[in-house]
């Protein structure tokens, strides 16, 4: 079965930087797509990047675009999001997932997720 353990996030102030990390099993990891999301109080888990399986193709939600990256490290089931220049609003519950096509469906199991705090 599926099985997420993300990592890495910690509370810091508007304009520093935090690197997550994600490992990921349960799926055939070096053909999978991944992506982040986030979650805030009262809202919906939103999507954050996601990369294809050689780690090449990246996407972002715009409002992250230049300041995250997302990367993979396919020989250790692993997945990362570097984030810089922090915002407050990039505040949340940060998750990894498996994505499945062609609706871009992240997998039905979900991690506990690491809590990202950006003060100001």
């Amino acid at each position: 079965q599926v099985q997420l353990v993300e990592a890495g996030g910690g509370l810091v102030q508007a304009g520093e930087a935090l690197r997550l990390s994600c490992t990921a099993s349960g799926r055939t990891f070096g053909t999978s797509f991944m992506g982040w999301f986030r979650q805030t109080p009262g809202a919906e888990r939103e999507f954050v990047a996601r990369i294809g399986w050689s780690g090449i193709w990246k996407e972002y939600t715009a409002s992250v675009n230049g300041r995250f990256t997302i990367s993979r490290d396919n020989a250790k089931n692993m997945v990362f999001l570097e984030m810089n220049s922090l915002k407050p609003e990039d505040t949340g519950v940060y998750y990894c997932n498996f994505i499945y096509f062609p609706h871009w469906r992240p997998d039905d199991t979900w991690g506990r997720g690491t809590q990202v705090t950006v003060s100001s």
